[in-house]
């Protein structure tokens, strides 16, 4: 549970539940996902999970888009459709992926969803501002968040010096680290720490990581004292 002091937040909570590559965070009496994974529908019962106000997507890809046909329970249950806000190549992707959810004649329960297009500037979410930060994904741009004092940032291999500057002053950050030899579109460890080391978070964590990363044990060990790997089912306090 993450606990924001910041003016906006006040002694409102922030939850930092983790999900596969993605993140739960609440505030202002809100409710937000980054991502919806493949085991989207699972984590969300595990964890208990009774209230969903808007989805954020970094990108299209499988692992981070594929769980959103889930989301049907939570229509039911607020009786409502699901705002759904990502970059014009995610919502084409999404149109396309869901495409029985966007039919005129709709099947009796499909997801229902509102789709909004977002750019690389701040905009507002039931009163909650959302800072889009642009990274490269290889020659993919995504966007990673920024909501108060948090950051969270999937699938980069390529932070610019502007983007940098948004995130700068964030309590907490949340940063792929793939593996430990270099790939080609995600930060391995050695980025991942040298980015955290550049922006100076009170706190950083390691999500998005292979089994070719290490085991826990070792590679926390060998991390800086403001890393830690994340985890399924973390939870944080600001």
């Amino acid at each position: 549970v993450i606990t924001c002091d910041c003016p906006v937040c006040k002694s409102n909570d922030i939850r930092d539940k983790r999900l596969r590559s993605s993140v739960m965070v609440e505030t202002q009496g809100k409710v937000i996902v980054i991502d919806t994974g493949p085991d989207f529908r699972q984590q969300m019962l595990r964890e208990n999970v009774k209230q969903l106000d808007a989805i954020l997507l970094t990108h299209e890809h499988k692992d981070h888009i594929a769980g959103l046909d889930d989301i049907r329970a939570f229509n039911y249950s607020q009786k409502k459709p699901m705002n759904v806000y990502a970059n014009e190549l995610t919502i084409k992707a999404i149109r396309r992926e869901f495409a029985y959810s966007f039919e005129k004649n709709k099947y009796p329960g499909v997801p229902k969803i509102n789709l909004h297009t977002i750019y690389n500037k701040v905009f507002e979410i039931e009163g909650i501002k959302i800072q889009p930060i642009e990274v490269e994904h290889w020659k993919l741009k995504i966007f990673g968040y920024r909501i108060n004092n948090f950051t969270y940032i999937t699938d980069a291999n390529f932070v610019s010096q502007a983007e940098k500057e948004k995130i700068k002053t964030s309590e907490i950050i949340v940063i792929n680290a793939l593996r430990t030899k270099k790939h080609y579109s995600h930060f391995n460890l050695s980025e991942a720490i040298e980015f955290l080391q550049e922006i100076k978070p009170k706190k950083g964590f390691l999500t998005h990581a292979s089994h070719y990363l290490g085991l826990y044990k070792e590679v926390q060990k060998t991390l800086p004292d403001f890393i830690t790997l994340a985890y399924d089912g973390l939870k944080i306090r600001i």
